[in-house]
């Protein structure tokens, strides 16, 4: 009985530890997700909700012919940027690194324009938790034609 009650009491710290990530987890997951949809939806107020922007924020951006675009942050919070004009997207294959208050994930992304065009992307986002909140604070999109 008293090793029972010794090992809850050392296990209870490391498993409350460990219920940490995965919330902040699925609150990186969730932010993501909005970004992308309030992207295509053109809903400009909840997209620029979901970045902060840095001195050192950066959104790269290259094609599937080879072109590299380096997109200004600060266009993230400019409402007059003609954003999506509809269709959905699909994240998948999330792998993250959280570190307090940052993080970098990794996804997959597959966007479907209205007309059913589809556009395939590798992303690495950075986040930070600004007033307890993830924001995105820059971005590498990588489109690619799957073979």
């Amino acid at each position: 009985m008293k090793h029972l009650l010794l090992l809850t009491i050392l296990l209870t710290p490391f498993l409350l530890n460990c219920q940490t990530p995965m919330d902040e987890s699925a609150a990186i997951q969730q932010i993501l997700e909005k970004e992308s949809a309030t992207w295509r939806s053109g809903d400009f107020a909840a997209h620029a909700d979901c970045w902060h922007i840095q001195p050192y924020s950066r959104i790269l951006i290259s094609t599937p012919e080879g072109k590299t675009y380096d997109v200004p942050a600060a266009l993230m919070k400019d409402p007059s940027v003609k954003m999506g004009d509809g269709g959905s997207s699909v994240n998948s294959n999330y792998k993250m690194s959280i570190h307090g208050d940052y993080a970098w994930v990794s996804h997959e992304e597959i966007s479907t324009a209205k007309d059913g065009l589809k556009t395939y992307s590798h992303e690495v986002r950075m986040l930070e938790k600004v007033n307890g909140a993830w924001k995105l604070v820059g971005q590498s999109i990588h489109a690619y034609i799957p073979e």
